[in-house]
């Protein structure tokens, strides 16, 4: 289930086209509304996961400290922690342990991050500015061991990237123990200073999908098309093949603390037995990563079981994962101009 908090971002990325539609000031609900949305999920008889949709949820840090966390947490309280609560944050936020705690305190357990590339030249020609000059898989970790998920957001395609960028993507998701690593081709879409750019160089091109995982661009590279169509592709097989996949899996447990919330309700239900069970034969018994699933469930159960829950369910999100990937690696790759499907602009 979905809510929205606010729109609009104060960060101005070259390749995001948020800043174009909803503009650079963040325009924010307040307490009463967050808490008229939340009641109608919970009279509703929702349970579970719900997303707080947001550009950046930490955009106006006081204003959430001083009044929109208190106030969920009080009424997270008062009804015993229905709802997990995710949404999208920048890197920074491990810079604030006081918004950290409060976060966990009102329920949140997981937070999606554009990290986008460990090559700082990249970072710089996107004015990521927020993720340089920062040992990013360290805020990672930080950000894990006070009690959030992090989930990933990659980039491949920028002009600075070099050839060693998919080798450095790799390890750099492989160390941060980022288990939901989200890895796109860079698309120019309509509007962003990255479309203004590539359209006064002339390297912009039709056909932009809205997709980035179709192995398609709308832009002519600086590397070669080819190289960078089979290192994204390389990428995606590496990760989400099951031995590294797994392998990230158990770092997350490791660095992952869950706070546990006073009087929240047991959340174990009929359809998470099924899930197990279900897991144990697709991944534990036909799996092709057989035994690397049962390395991670006997390592589990022996040195975080609180965490077994977490694992089974990361473990099925990994089966999902391949077969994208599998999906990915069978598209053709086809240089839109060579083929004539596609023109400059």
């Amino acid at each position: 289930m979905n809510i929205q908090y606010s729109r609009g971002c104060p960060y101005n990325c070259e390749f995001c086209d948020i800043v174009v539609l909803n503009g650079n000031r963040p325009r924010t609900k307040v307490e009463k509304q967050i808490l008229a949305e939340l009641e109608s999920l919970y009279q509703y008889g929702w349970r579970g996961s719900v997303f707080v949709v947001d550009d950046n949820f930490i955009g106006k840090k006081q204003k959430l400290k001083e009044g929109i966390l208190p106030a969920i947490i009080d009424w997270m309280q008062k009804r015993r922690y229905p709802f997990t609560l995710l949404t999208e944050t920048s890197i920074n936020l491990a810079d604030d342990e006081e918004l950290i705690r409060l976060m966990v305190d009102a329920g949140f357990d997981t937070v999606f991050i554009g990290l986008e590339s460990p090559n700082e030249e990249s970072l710089a020609e996107c004015n990521k500015s927020q993720n340089k000059k920062r040992d990013l898989i360290a805020a990672v970790k930080k950000i894990q061991n006070y009690g959030l998920q992090v989930q990933g957001g990659f980039i491949v395609g920028f002009d600075s990237d070099p050839p060693s960028i998919f080798k450095n993507q790799i390890s750099f998701i492989q160390n941060s123990g980022i288990v939901t690593a989200m890895v796109g081709l860079l698309n120019a879409p309509r509007g962003t200073r990255l479309y203004k750019r590539l359209q006064k160089e002339q390297r912009l091109l039709d056909g932009f999908s809205g997709d980035n995982m179709d192995c398609s661009i709308n832009f002519i590279p600086r590397m070669k098309y080819e190289t960078l169509i089979n290192g994204y592709k390389y990428i995606l097989k590496t990760i989400y093949a099951p031995k590294q996949y797994y392998e990230r899996i158990r770092m997350c447990l490791m660095e992952y603390r869950p706070k546990k919330k006073k009087g929240a309700l047991l959340k174990l239900r009929t359809y998470h037995l099924t899930a197990f069970m279900k897991s144990i034969w697709i991944l534990g018994i036909w799996g092709k990563g057989k035994k690397y699933y049962w390395k991670l469930m006997l390592s589990t159960l022996f040195q975080h079981p609180h965490l077994l829950p977490l694992a089974v369910s990361l473990s099925v999100y990994g089966f999902h994962f391949r077969k994208i990937v599998e999906k990915c690696a069978r598209l053709p790759i086809t240089n839109a101009l060579e083929t004539g499907k596609g023109s400059r602009i």
